[in-house]
């Protein structure tokens, strides 16, 4: 996964205690200049080791997938995030050349003189630390919070499952992939996003339930869950709207066909298909859809699915037979 092995942001005033106590037991273990000289060079190559090593083990933004680069947008903002980065690699490359400046001076000179020159330079790589204090707590806050990325694989066909509150979408959703038991729920909403998985004539699908996204009309989402159907328009190569219009979910089959046409014009612009799935068919049809099942009853789930591949048409990257 993308973000899952980002490893913890130090705070600063962690990082420089480290390197200053490290960098005293090195001094402890020499004499004279010697130890001035081991401090300097300790102290400095943990600092700007790590700070390095905050920044490198991000991904770059500009080459991740559309779909990761809007999820994590919908969840820190990207563009304060590469700015924290950037200063933080910044503080980085400062320290070292503050070693570089101070290490001829350790050479030069006398025990007592070298000692007050490596405290000088301890004080400017201290300040400079502080400076970007700020940059590492925002750096570890956008980890924490982006560690609950799900693992979707941009290069595997994606079903994402939409439509009002208690029509099935869940249930469908659990059904389909009750073989395999792949289900994971993300907090993306307050009521979270559930990723599955399920095998189709040996290709591995993804389906993804929205609630919280594509449940209501896009001016009662926020601006965070607005993003994250901005996501989802990249993720999905098919989307499976359901409905039910045998009244019991409690809301009017006209409300929920709005919605359908809504979804429908937000994935057009991907020409992305989008299937009207009526669910509960046993109760009632009075609706026109692609397709009619019942979940509760077993009723045609499977040919729902099947439709929602033959949507997809995913055709693999085959190589070609090599040529005699």
């Amino acid at each position: 996964m993308i973000f899952e092995n980002l490893p913890t942001t130090p705070r600063a005033e962690e990082l420089v205690d480290k390197a200053f106590s490290r960098a005293a037991r090195s001094g402890r273990a020499k004499e004279g200049l010697e130890a001035q000289q081991s401090m300097l060079t300790t102290s400095a190559n943990i600092l700007s080791d790590n700070l390095e090593n905050v920044v490198t083990q991000w991904p770059d933004f500009e080459l991740v997938d559309p779909f990761y680069y809007e999820l994590a947008d919908a969840i820190v903002d990207v563009d304060e995030l590469r700015q924290a980065l950037s200063r933080v690699t910044w503080a980085s490359r400062q320290i070292d050349e503050i070693k570089r400046e101070y290490q001829p001076k350790l050479r030069r000179t006398t025990p007592e003189t070298a000692r007050k020159h490596r405290k000088q330079a301890f004080a400017r790589m201290a300040d400079i630390v502080e400076q970007i204090a700020d940059d590492l707590l925002r750096i570890g806050e956008a980890r924490d919070a982006l560690k609950t990325v799900p693992d979707i694989r941009p290069d595997e066909p994606a079903i994402v499952v939409a439509g009002y509150p208690n029509v099935g979408k869940s249930s469908f959703v659990n059904h389909v992939t009750r073989a395999s038991n792949e289900i994971a729920t993300y907090p993306f909403t307050t009521r979270g996003v559930q990723i599955g998985h399920f095998e189709h004539d040996r290709v591995r699908y993804q389906i993804v339930d929205t609630p919280g996204l594509l449940d209501r009309p896009e001016d009662e989402r926020n601006d965070i869950e607005r993003q994250a159907v901005s996501a989802l328009e990249h993720l999905a190569d098919a989307v499976v709207f359901v409905v039910d219009a045998s009244g019991d979910c409690g809301y009017p089959i006209d409300v929920q066909l709005e919605l359908r046409d809504a979804v429908e014009r937000r994935f057009a612009s991907r020409d992305v298909p989008v299937l009207t799935v009526c669910n509960k068919s046993d109760q009632s049809r009075d609706v026109a859809a692609d397709a009619y099942m019942s979940v509760t009853a077993d009723e045609n789930v499977d040919g729902v699915l099947d439709a929602a591949v033959e949507a997809v048409a995913w055709e693999p990257d085959i190589p070609p037979s090599r040529q005699e």
